[in-house]
């Protein structure tokens, strides 16, 4: 397991810096892209074959859930107990053929967003693939209608519209992560910058 501290043994939820909203904010780099009608999500890099997921394929997985996370944003913002149904990126991943030497992932949004984590930090801290909010389909201004959010993470290493997944076995930067932002990203340790 990681370092980082367990959410589940925290009695306060909001790590360092961070105040509670009651409203859940929107932030984005742009403008809320089109969603294509044929949308598949594409699986690629680091593994056997290239694979792809259309929206109804996810939800049928046996595997959705619905589950409830907090949202933290680097910007020192919280919402608490939010609820999401999806399915976490693990069950996902045993459904693809990918090669031993995968050890990251990088996410990548219709926007041309990407964002990156560890396998072993996606394998085991809970991310989750989703495409309802609070019972309803996801809203594109909160990254509809499918996103990643991962609870133990600032937000920034959810993306908004996700399009492509990709399995690498090197390193490298994502779109914030490029510009300063920590590679890291735990709020609990306030890693907000790279140092």
């Amino acid at each position: 397991m990681s370092d980082h501290i367990s959410l589940d043994s925290k009695k306060n939820r909001l790590p360092p810096g961070q105040k509670k909203k009651k409203k859940f904010p929107t932030l984005s780099k742009g403008s809320i892209p089109d969603w294509p009608e044929d949308w598949k999500l594409r699986v690629f890099g680091e593994v056997e074959k290239d694979l792809r997921f259309s929206l109804g394929d996810l939800k049928n997985m046996d595997e959705v859930l619905t589950q409830n996370q907090d949202f933290h944003c680097v910007t020192g913002w919280s919402k608490l107990g939010i609820e999401w149904t999806g399915i976490e990126f693990s069950d996902l991943l045993k459904k693809i053929p990918k090669k031993k030497r995968v050890k990251h992932v990088m996410f990548h949004a219709l926007d041309g967003y990407t964002t990156n984590l560890p396998l072993k930090v996606c394998k085991e801290e809970n991310l989750l693939i989703v495409w309802e909010l609070e019972g309803n389909e996801t809203p594109p201004e909160h990254g509809g209608p499918v996103r990643t959010v991962i609870e133990s993470r600032y937000a920034y290493k959810g993306i908004k519209w996700l399009s492509e997944i990709e399995l690498m076995k090197e390193h490298e930067k994502g779109y914030w992560e490029e510009r300063g932002y920590s590679d890291s990203a735990d709020p609990w340790k306030e890693e907000r910058y790279s140092e």
